[in-house]
This record gives structure tokens, sequence and C-alpha cells, in this order.
């Protein structure tokens, strides 16, 4: 296989795109792109690249039809500088090789984050574990801003304190707090990069890391941009159903063994499952 070299992506190497107040995002390497997924796939067939409609066309069968092997060709080395908070929930995709910045070797920067106004919300009464989209109290949004400032501000200045009596850092670290940013160098294939954009680009995921994946897609949009075209098209832009949600639907369209009418008031799905899919229908899969 040939060198594979993107323009677009040369033009981006080692820049910083910020995200949140403090954090960034930074294209260091990359290996492959769309040409090394055609190359991959056709690999049984010999060398012969087609045209560029020919080898999106096969970019878009083998996402479509979940072929995945020949994405993992393609890998991404990314620096992120993110909140302790964020890198948590990151870590939990498995599939990516991860070197982090040490409290046990560094002393941590004076770096931690501090939510926007408009970031500061209630706990959602319908979502367990997100905040309410109803804004607060504007003078109550600020107040609880600088509560969080004054607590970071005060959990550092006791880090550096126990820093100068001579305390190892590894304990002197341990009272900092979960918004103080960390660095890491993490590298994954762009099958699970696309596994891990789906998940966090989700509305479901919380705000903070949304923005960090956001930036992840548009730079793997500059390594590989007929691969993120199809992975747009084929799974952020799409939705999945359950069996009886399937059933529910071709009931609806008239699909089913029978009269129509026989069909009629026919459902498998109640209460919250019924509103689950009744949600579907009407915004799919929203990012």
């Amino acid at each position: 296989m040939a060198h594979t070299v993107s323009v677009e992506a040369e033009e981006i190497l080692d820049t910083e795109f910020p995200v949140l107040d403090k954090g960034f995002v930074r294209l260091v390497d990359y290996v492959g792109g769309d040409a090394r997924v055609v190359e991959a796939a056709r690999v049984s067939y010999g060398k012969g690249t087609k045209s560029y409609r020919e080898d999106a066309a096969l970019i878009d069968y083998l996402l479509r039809n979940r072929h995945t092997s020949p994405f993992e060709q393609v890998g991404l080395t990314f620096h992120v500088k993110l909140p302790i908070f964020v890198a948590r929930q990151w870590i939990r995709h498995r599939t990516a090789r991860v070197n982090e910045i040490s409290g046990r070797y560094s002393v941590m920067k004076d770096d931690c984050y501090v939510p926007d106004l408009t970031d500061i919300a209630a706990q959602s009464i319908g979502n367990k574990q997100g905040r309410s989209d109803e804004a607060l109290d504007p003078a109550k949004t600020t107040e609880i801003r600088a509560a969080l400032s004054a607590g970071q501000k005060q959990a550092y200045a006791n880090y550096t304190a126990l820093l100068d009596t001579g305390l190892a850092r590894e304990i002197a670290r341990i009272n900092l707090p979960l918004s103080l940013y960390t660095e890491w160098y993490w590298q994954i294939d762009l099958h699970n990069l696309f596994h891990f954009l789906e998940l966090r680009l989700d509305t479901h995921a919380q705000k903070e890391i949304r923005l960090y994946a956001k930036v992840l897609f548009d730079i793997a949009k500059k390594v590989a941009p007929c691969c993120c075209e199809a992975f747009e098209r084929h799974t952020l832009g799409s939705v999945s159903f359950s069996r009886d949600e399937f059933a529910e639907l071709q009931r609806r369209l008239c699909l089913l063994d029978g009269d129509s009418s026989d069909n009629g008031d026919k459902t498998a799905l109640t209460g919250k499952a019924l509103m689950r899919f009744e949600e579907k229908l009407k915004n799919g899969k929203q990012q």
C-alpha cells in the first residue's frame, strides 16, 4: 500500500483547536485515509484503485453493511487537554491507546474548568444523569460559578502548600478537583473512533464531552472525508428499531400480513416503550 497523504489533514497537523475554557484537541499524526480503506477492502482483488465515485460507493457499502475491518486500517493520534471528569467518561472507550500526564511525576498546572454561566443548570427531572434545559436565575448561576471557582482555587492552594512541605507529589495531588485539566495522547483507529463519536455526539452525552467529540469529528473529516460522510449518513443520521418497534412500524405502514383494518389497534408497544418509539419517529437520532 502506498503512503496516504491528505492535504487537508497536513494543513492542520499540530494546530490546537480550543474546547471549553482552557482545553484543546490537536492532531499529532495520522495513518491512512479514504484510499487506505479502499485498498484494504480490495486486497483480495489486487491493486487498482478505481474512480473517486466508485471508491466513495465502496466506502458507503462497507459502512452501511458493517464491514468494519477496513476502517481499522486508518489511525489518528490526538493530543488532548481536557478536565478530569471528561477524561473519566472518555476512558470508558477501551479501544484506544492512551498516555496521560502523571501527577506522580509532574506538578499539575493551575488549570481548572469553570463552566460558562449558560451551562449551569439544575438537575433534570426526566434525565437522571443530565442537567435541565431550563436556565437558572442569572444571579444564582453567577453565585454558583463563583463558588466553583473559589473551591478550585482553595484546592490548588492546598496542593501547592503540601508540595512546599516536601510531601510526595503522589500524595499531595489526591484532593485536587475533577475540574482540573489533564492531558493525554490518544491514538485510535477510525472504526473505533466512529463508535466513540456515535455515543459522544448523542444529545444524551454530557455537553462538555460532546464539544470534544465535535472537534474530533471535524478533524477526522480532514483525514478521511468519504468515510466520515458515510458515517454521517448511515450512523449519525440513522435510527435503529427494536423488534417490537419494527412490528409497530410495519403495522402503521400496513405491511403486516392481513388486511390493514385487522391490525388497526394491535400494538405491541405501551407506556414508555410507545413514547420512545414516537420520539424516534418525530426526532430521529438527534446530535
